[in-house]
Order: structure tokens, then sequence, then C-alpha cells
């Protein structure tokens, strides 16, 4: 290559990594081909590499089609740009044509095709891919290595990826976090802590992993115990850290910790910079009850996305402000943001709370209508409770069972409650009947479906249910009773 051409290389490579390369990129496409580079691998690579962190694979594509002879770098680049975000099989496919090609892989090859077939979920070809590597001696390359056990780690095979991590010489903390996911993600937490204390080194990541985790099992109080662990030994809580622990301390009614860490959210910007911090905090003080300092973080949050009003609509349905909600929903969508589902449910909340029953047919009849949104049950469920409540008993009965999705326990005992409260008595016995064929085993179902029976004085259906609950060796819990 003259000396030209080396200069135009550096010029070419230099743009690329320059930062306007996202609005550049077609003017420095032109730019090398002007000057012959069309064919440069090196060039190409770098183009390609480019291309995948902007998300332009479509165009990489294009380019790499276009070459005649693709070297390893050039096919490193492509096959690590389709693993970032796929799509997966593409990279797979690549590393098909590499070796077709007679092109020996190196080791930067493995890493980015194994997080193709983590991204793909598919333990075959990735066990596939681990035999390739043994084979050709790769494992001992700490990236590869990290890579495999994220493999199993997202296939939820956590023997195997303790087998490679144990094999692991060194072992950064980002493998080690790797391990404290995967077991948390099958569900044994006790072994996620137990490699989470014997880190010799931990990043914020590690904790929130590890609070997470906690969280999410229901163990609110150690959660909120590692997180004042991880203060005391001098980490600083990230946006992550304090979406993950504001619904800790909502649930545990820590309302000095939640109040810390909103202080601190200002202090450090986050409050500003990330929407999500904003979310949280909304949805913390709306489920504390403290509606004013919600209202005010709602309202000074520089920019809002769906999940911002949905926190507000559902803290006000919360805390009995339906009318209000239902406003809210309405500015909502004067100012142009689409709803989801989850708005859905907590405007349909604040119908419930408010008894505004023709305003949540209404919404109820728009989703589909106005919004292209199928309802779920839990749509179902809402506007089932407002029906009942208000005394529509036979019009959600009729609603449950017109429903193109199956029903559950909790739609029929929405009805059930609302049955009872206005005294209609056959439709209670018909959602007890279903409530016994959906929770068979569930003995207080019988034990109402018997009460309901002696209320009416129909002594020989209460013997019945006694009948069917010994036939069915169904006990009934301590504090019910058979009334007979």
């Amino acid at each position: 290559m003259s000396k030209a051409c080396r200069e135009v290389e550096r010029r070419v490579l230099r743009l690329l990594h320059g930062h306007k390369t996202r609005t550049q990129l077609p003017q420095i496409h032109a730019h090398f081909l002007r000057h012959g580079l069309d064919q440069s691998n090196q060039v190409l690579a770098h183009f390609v590499s480019v291309c995948g962190s902007l998300h332009k694979m479509s165009y990489a594509n294009r380019i790499f089609c276009q070459t005649h002879n693709p070297n390893i770098l050039l096919f490193n680049s492509i096959i690590k740009g389709y693993s970032l975000r796929g799509p997966f099989e593409q990279s797979l496919h690549l590393f098909s044509r590499l070796k077709s090609r007679g092109i020996r892989p190196d080791e930067y090859t493995f890493a980015p095709l194994l997080k193709s077939c983590s991204g793909l979920c598919d333990l075959k070809i990735g066990q596939c891919v681990h035999a390739e590597i043994a084979r050709v001696g790769f494992e001992r390359f700490s990236s590869i290595r990290i890579g495999i056990v994220e493999l199993y780690v997202t296939c939820e095979r956590m023997d195997d990826a303790k087998k490679v991590f144990e094999a692991m010489y060194h072992r950064d903390v980002v493998v080690w976090n790797l391990m404290i996911r995967g077991f948390c993600d099958v569900g044994d937490i006790d072994m996620g802590l137990y490699f989470f204390g014997q880190m010799s080194e931990r990043s914020i990541v590690s904790w929130n992993s590890m609070i997470s985790c906690l969280s999410q099992s229901g163990r609110d109080s150690e959660a909120l115990g590692l997180f004042s662990e991880m203060l005391d030994q001098g980490f600083e809580p990230d946006a992550a850290t304090v979406v993950i622990v504001l619904p800790v301390c909502a649930r545990l009614g820590a309302i000095d910790v939640g109040q810390w860490i909103h202080s601190h959210s200002i202090s450090r910007g986050l409050l500003q910079d990330v929407i999500s911090v904003g979310n949280s905090l909304v949805d913390f003080y709306c489920k504390c009850g403290n509606l004013e300092m919600a209202w005010n973080i709602f309202n000074e949050m520089p920019c809002k996305n769906v999940v911002s009003w949905n926190a507000m609509i559902s803290g006000l349905a919360l805390n009995g402000k339906g009318e209000i909600g239902v406003n809210l929903f309405e500015e909502m969508m004067n100012k142009g943001v689409s709803p989801n589902g989850s708005t859905f449910i907590g405007v349909l909340a604040c119908c419930v709370h408010t008894g505004l029953v023709e305003r949540g047919r209404e919404l109820f009849a728009s989703m589909t209508a106005n919004h292209q949104i199928q309802p779920k049950t839990e749509h179902y469920g809402c506007l089932v409770d407002l029906l009942g409540r208000s005394g529509y008993v036979g019009e959600a009965h009729g609603l449950i069972r017109s429903m193109p999705i199956k029903s559950n326990a909790s739609l029929w005992g929405a009805l059930l409650s609302a049955c009872r409260t206005h005294g209609d008595v056959e439709l209670a016995e018909v959602a007890v009947k279903e409530l016994i064929n959906l929770e068979p085993w569930n003995s207080g179902n019988y034990v109402l479906l018997s009460n309901i029976y002696a209320e009416e004085g129909r002594w020989d259906e209460v013997e019945k249910v006694r009948v069917l609950m010994k036939e069915k060796c169904i006990k009934k819990a301590p504090g019910q009773s058979v009334i007979g």
C-alpha cells in the first residue's frame, strides 16, 4: 500500500472513531470508496465495528457482502456486531461461512459467538461452540471462559457454569456477578449469597444484583440490611440501586431510608438525569401515603415517560383519589402520551375507588377501540370489581362469561364479594362453585358454599358439601366453620 493510501486509511480510522460518526457514516463510506479502500479489511473491520455500536447492522452487512476476501479481522467485527443486538442467528451463520472459507478462528471470534448463543438461550448450539473452543485450545482465554459461564448461566445450567467457574485461575468481578445472578435466577438465593460472601472484590453491580434477588424473593428485611452494609463499606448508590431499594422501603415502611435515598438522588443529580429514579420516588411516596411529595416530584420531573404517569395515576387510586387519577389520565392523553396496559389498570382502579361506572365502561371499551390494547385478566378484574361494587352483579357475571381469555379465582372472588354485599344468593352460589372448580384444594371455598346454603336454610345442601369435603380429603382451615 502506498504512503498516500496509508495516510487516507489513518484519516478514515480517525473519522470513524470521532464524536460525529453517527451523522457522518455515509460520508466516511464515500470517502474511503473514492480512495479505493473498499476492499481494505482493516478499514472495513473498523467500519463494521462502528456500525455495530450504532445499531446499524443492515448497513454493516451490505458492506460485508461486497467484500471479496474478508479476513478474520472483518469476520470477527461483524460476528461481534450481531452479538450486540441480533439477530443472533447471523453470528452463527457467519461463523459457518468463516469455517467454509478455511479461515481459522482466533480468540476474538468465540467470545461474541458465545454471547449470541446466550442471546438465543440455545444450550445445544452453545455446547457445540464450547466443544469447538476446547478442540482449538482457546479455553485458557479469560473472555472466552466468561462467555461460557454466561451461556450456562443464561440456560440455567448452574452445575456446568460452576465447573467452568471453578476451573478459572483468574476470576474477575464480572464472572462472580454472573454466578450470583445465575443462582438467584434459578431460585437458589442462599447459594447466591454464599458466592456474594466469597467475593474478595465487589462492584456496585454485585451489590445491586444481590439486593435485587433478595427483594424479588420476598426477603425485604435482608435486602435492606444488605443495602445498609453496602453504605457502610463506602459504596455509593447509583440509579439502579435507587430503583431496587425504594420498593423495599415502601413495603417495609422504612420511610426514613426512602427519604435518605431521595436526598442522595438530588445531591448526585440522579433525579434530574434518570427518569426511572423519579418514577420510583413517585411510586414510593404514593405507597407511603405522602401524595403531596409524590405530586411535587412528578410535577418537577424534567422528562416523563408513560411509567411516570402510570405511577402517579396508580398512586392516586391507591390513596382513594380516583377522580383526580381519572383527570390525570385525561391530561396524559391531551399531552399525546400513549397509554399501555398498566395505564389502564391504574385508571380503572381509580374508577373502582370512586364508583365511576360509566367512565370505567368507556375506558375499558377504548382499550381495543382506540389504543389496540387487548385487555388482560387484570383489566377484566378491575371492571368486574367496579360493576360488582356498584350493584351491577349480573353485568359483571356476563362480562366474566364473555371473556375471550380464561377466568381465574380472583375474578370469581370479586363477583362473590359483590353478590354477598348486594344479597344475590343465586349468583353467589354460581361464583363459589366456579371457585371450587378452579381451586378444589381451597377449603375456604367449600366453607363459603356451605355457609351460603346454611343462611338459606338448605341443610341438605350443607350436608352434601360436608360429604364432598370428606370425599376429597379437604380439611377446613383453623378459624373457619361450616354452619349447620
